[in-house]
C-alpha cells in the first residue's frame, strides 16, 4: 500500500477564507495542502471592510481586486431616525469596498492551487488527522498535523442555530440619481434593506419574510422597482432597472471553533451570520490571518496540538462572539414594527448621529473587528 502524502496543515474549502489562509502560509516552512473539490461561485457582490483591505494588501493581491469604495454609510429607518458614517471622519480612504465574490475567489485561488479531491471525512489521532478524500469514484487519503475547515459549513458541527424567518432578495438595480461612494442601510418592519455601490449600479440585499419574498419575486420589474422605492424612499429618485432576482434563507449558525481533536473551523465553517452590516466574510478573513500568524510562530510539533487549538479559540473568542452578537442584535431589534421599539430605535440612531465618539467606536469595530486594531 502506497504511503499517504503528509502535510502540516490541510485546508478544506475553495472560498476566500481558506485561500487567504493558504496564501498567508505560502513560502513558509509550514507545508500546506488545500482540498477544494469542484466549486461554482456566483458573481454576487460582497462587502470588504477597510480592515480586510489591509489583510489583502499584506497578502499581495489587493491591487488586482476590482472594487467600488464605500466612503459614506447612510443608516436609517422609515420615519424617525438616521445616522451617517464617513471615511473622512476616521482618516481613512474608505470605510469598505464592494467587489464581486467570484473575482475575489479567482484572485486568491489563482495563487493557491488546490487538489481536485473533496473531503469526505476525517479521523483524528494523537499526533495527526487522517483525511478521507474522493475524486469521483476514486478514494484516497492524506495525513496532516491539523485540518482547517474553511468549506462554508459543509462539514460543520453546528451547536447553535437561529432561523430568522427571513429571505434575502438579491439583485442589481440602477437609480435615477445615484450617489457615488455611498452605501445605504435601511431598516424596515420585515428586515434590513441594503443598497451597495457595485460597478455602475447598486447591489440590493433586501431581507423580508418568506411570504413577502415570494410575492416580490413574482412581481413584474416595474412593480418590483415601485415597491422598492416605496420602502426605500426617494433619496435616489426612481429606480430605473433591475436585473435577475434570487433569494436565500437567513439564519445564524455557529459551532465550536475546534469541532474535534486536531481540527479547527474558520469563516462560515465556524459561524454563518446574517448579511446585515456585512460582517461575515470580514470576520472570516480575520480568522484566517490570525491563524496564519500563530502557525508561523510555533514549532511544527505544536501545530494541531490541544494547547494550540485552545490558544487559537481563546484568541478569536472576543472578536467572534462580538460579531455574532452585533449582527444578531441588529436583526432582532430592527426587524419589527412595534411602535415603542420603532421610537426607541429612531432615538438611538439620532443619538448616535449626535455623538461622534460613539459613532467612531461603532465604525472602527465594523472596520477592524471587536479588537478595533488595524
Amino acid at each position: 500500500m502506497a504511503e499517504l502524502p503528509e502535510v502540516d496543515v490541510a485546508i478544506a474549502g475553495g472560498g476566500p477564507v481558506g485561500c487567504a489562509l493558504a496564501l498567508a502560509l505560502s513560502g513558509s516552512s509550514v507545508s500546506v495542502a488545500r482540498v477544494a473539490g469542484e466549486a461554482d461561485f456566483a458573481d454576487r457582490p460582497i462587502v470588504l471592510s477597510y480592515g480586510s483591505r489591509l489583510i489583502l494588501e499584506r497578502l499581495g493581491i489587493w491591487d488586482s481586486v476590482r472594487s467600488n469604495p464605500i466612503e459614506t454609510i447612510h443608516v436609517s429607518q422609515r420615519g424617525f431616525g438616521r445616522t451617517v458614517m464617513r471615511c473622512a471622519d476616521h482618516g481613512l480612504p474608505a470605510l469598505g469596498y464592494v467587489t464581486a465574490y467570484s473575482e475575489l475567489v479567482a484572485q486568491l485561488a489563482g495563487l493557491t492551487p488546490a487538489g481536485a479531491e473533496s473531503l469526505r471525512d476525517w479521523k483524528p489521532a494523537d499526533d495527526e488527522v487522517l483525511l478521507q478524500l474522493s475524486r469521483g469514484e476514486k478514494k484516497t487519503g492524506m495525513r496532516a498535523r491539523m485540518l482547517v475547515l474553511a468549506d462554508g459549513g459543509q462539514n460543520r458541527r453546528t451547536s447553535y442555530a437561529r432561523d430568522y424567518r427571513q429571505q434575502a432578495i438579491v439583485a442589481e438595480v440602477t437609480a435615477e440619481h445615484p450617489r457615488s461612494g455611498v452605501a445605504w442601510e435601511r431598516f424596515t418592519a420585515e428586515g434590513p434593506l441594503a443598497l451597495l455601490p457595485f460597478r455602475d449600479r447598486y447591489a440590493l440585499v433586501w431581507s423580508v419574510r418568506p411570504a413577502s419574498a415570494a410575492e416580490l419575486l413574482g412581481l413584474s420589474d416595474p412593480d418590483f422597482l415601485a415597491r422598492l422605492r416605496e420602502i426605500f424612499g426617494g433619496r435616489l429618485g426612481n429606480f430605473a432597472s433591475v436585473g435577475p432576482r434570487s433569494t436565500f434563507p437567513l439564519s445564524l449558525r455557529y459551532g465550536r471553533i475546534d469541532p474535534a481533536p486536531r481540527v479547527l473551523a474558520i469563516g462560515n465553517a465556524a459561524q454563518t451570520l446574517h448579511p446585515v452590516a456585512g460582517q461575515g466574510l470580514n470576520l472570516g478573513l480575520r480568522d484566517a490571518w490570525e491563524l496564519a500568524q500563530m502557525l508561523l510562530d510555533v514549532a511544527k510539533e505544536e501545530i494541531g496540538a490541544p494547547r494550540f487549538l485552545a490558544r487559537y479559540a481563546r484568541s478569536r473568542s472576543f472578536d467572534r462572539y462580538a460579531g455574532i452578537g452585533f449582527t444578531d442584535f441588529l436583526v432582532r431589534i430592527f426587524s419589527n414594527s412595534l411602535a415603542p421599539l420603532a421610537l426607541a430605535r429612531g432615538a438611538g440612531l439620532a443619538t448616535l448621529d449626535a455623538l461622534p465618539p460613539a459613532r467612531s467606536f461603532l465604525a472602527r469595530r465594523m472596520i477592524f473587528g471587536a479588537r478595533a486594531l488595524p
